[in-house]
């Protein structure tokens, strides 16, 4: 009798450390009615499985000398990318601020990128797209960077690869594309460049690429999200309009953006699946709900996406190294 009294004192006790210093995704559901302006979460898997595949991550909206978490972000990237050994990394934009950079010799290549993504798992291929911050600057400098740098490999506005998947005779097509120049909010004045991208002669190339690809996978990358509950909820109708039919028509499974500094994951009526990855330095708060938010929270993290031959698991850490949300894509 006396053990068991014992046990049942020993059972709350742990039960009750267990509650201060839950860190869970099922926490952060618990508290979220009382933070919703902060997060919003209504499903997630309760497991992470490791599957054998193409693993890579997905950051986005980062170049701030290291400040706003930054390097805090970085450094669970490195621990990420070495556990599930991460063969590439997927860049959102925006990533330099406020005003891009002007050469490839611009300090912010160092106090932005090279200093502070150091870790040796980290010096995998960075594909990349380009933001409204980096258009501030010189778009040329950051596609004249892939000639220097062994990691930069991102020398086109807009582009395509696809890769293999371990273990599989399948493969995956990524089309990397360029939505500033389809939002009309962006003043073109400031950002001169975009006055001379000619929007049709992209959607032509894209159609191409995707009708004419016999990748199992089909991942599109861009910066603008074109559905979201962060604060520019709203304004991405031009863009929006401009991709959605596309990747419905072409089957394309998911849609990886930044633009907005949180995290989220978006699934409106249709095939495709929409993720935001803008958190990599700055935050912003996520603003409302939606019908078709499966996730979002207002936290500095990124993403880390495990794929193989019938399944996308998708995993949101944050900058403390908490897995926020888990989730998958199966291939039907």
């Amino acid at each position: 009798m006396q053990n068991l009294t014992r046990f049942m004192k020993l059972t709350k006790l742990v039960s009750f450390f267990l509650a201060i210093s839950c860190g869970t995704p099922s926490c952060y559901h618990a508290h979220a009615s009382e933070h919703k302006e902060n997060i919003i979460l209504k499903d997630t898997i309760t497991y992470w499985k490791v599957p054998t595949g193409l693993n890579f991550l997905v950051i986005g909206d980062w170049g701030r000398f290291g400040e706003f978490h930054q390097k805090d972000v970085a450094d669970q990237m490195a621990i990420e990318a070495k556990k599930n050994n991460s063969s590439f990394i997927l860049s959102m934009g925006d990533n330099f601020y406020n005003d891009g950079v002007i050469s490839t010799t611009d300090p912010q290549w160092f106090y932005s990128f090279e200093n502070i993504y150091t870790a040796y798992h980290l010096h995998v291929p960075w594909y990349t797209v380009f933001g409204n911050h980096d258009y501030r600057g010189s778009i040329q400098a950051q596609l004249d960077y892939s000639k220097i740098s062994r990691r930069w490999r991102t020398n086109a506005r807009y582009y395509s690869i696809e890769k293999n998947i371990p273990g599989s005779k399948d493969s995956v097509l990524f089309v990397f594309i360029d939505t500033n120049p389809f939002d009309q909010t962006l003043d073109r004045k400031q950002h001169s460049d975009l006055a001379q991208q000619d929007t049709l002669q992209q959607k032509n190339w894209l159609e191409n690429v995707l009708k004419n690809s016999k990748a199992k996978w089909k991942i599109a990358i861009g910066h603008h999200p074109l559905f979201t509950t962060g604060v520019r909820k709203g304004t991405m109708l031009d863009v929006r309009r401009s991709y959605v039919s596309l990747f419905e028509k072409y089957k394309v499974d998911a849609y990886f953006a930044g633009h907005e500094h949180d995290l989220q994951h978006q699934k409106p009526i249709g095939h495709t699946h929409y993720f935001v990855s803008g958190a990599g330095s700055e935050k912003r708060p996520v603003t409302s709900d939606s019908t078709m938010t499966k996730f979002a929270i207002s936290d500095h993290g990124f993403m880390s996406v495990q794929l193989n031959r019938d399944t996308l698991f998708n995993k949101v850490i944050n900058y403390n190294g908490n897995v926020l949300y888990q989730t998958q894509i199966v291939k039907q």
